[in-house]
């Protein structure tokens, strides 16, 4: 965990995973890296908004890997799932509801969450039934920020196809990535 700048109730906390990521973001806004992953994610957020003061918002910027054909460029997500949670069953054996869809603002890509990097052509096909979009972060991040009842936007950058190879494209495209990225944040976020 990595917090660059100082948190604000005026103004979003910017939320990546890694430093290549946010390498091209301007310095103006308050930067959380939390490392890779669901856990590191959760803790980096709760831990940082837990401190206080709470941002005006949480927006969670990073690479997401398209599931379907057709994904390209940035997409602000409306609704996020965790994949490697199977929500029905458990809800089958205890009768409860644990990890459901998460809704966010507007009309968007759904988004896949799990802890796992999808670079596998079956893989992507079985997530690609429920979702457009899979990352590692966002119901995390979501969910973490709901919690503690602040605004949230999770902003994806199309990397790869979420498939064979999508590791190499990943790394081949991660600083364009981190390109387009901050440039959507200085067009969607320069008078918050």
């Amino acid at each position: 965990m990595d917090l660059r700048g100082t948190i604000s109730p005026h103004r979003p906390l910017l939320v990546l995973a890694l430093a290549e990521e946010a390498v091209h973001l301007d310095a103006d806004l308050p930067v959380l890296l939390t490392g890779m992953g669901k856990v590191n994610a959760t803790l980096a957020l709760a831990s940082t908004l837990a401190r206080g003061p709470l941002p005006a918002s949480v927006v969670n910027l990073g690479t997401a890997g398209a599931l379907r054909p057709g994904y390209h460029g940035v997409h602000e997500v409306s609704s996020v799932r965790q994949h490697d949670l199977d929500t029905d069953f458990l809800r089958t054996l205890t009768g409860q509801t644990v990890g459901a869809p998460l809704a966010l603002a507007g009309t968007g890509p759904v988004l896949a969450t799990g802890d796992q990097f999808v670079a596998d052509d079956d893989a992507r096909d079985r997530l690609a039934r429920h979702a457009d979009l899979v990352d590692m972060e966002g119901y995390a991040l979501a969910a973490t920020a709901q919690h503690f009842g602040v605004p949230v936007r999770l902003v994806k950058q199309v990397s790869d196809a979420a498939g064979d190879g999508a590791e190499r494209t990943w790394q081949e495209s991660v600083d364009a990535c981190a390109r387009l990225l901050a440039q959507w944040t200085r067009e969607h976020l320069r008078h918050t």
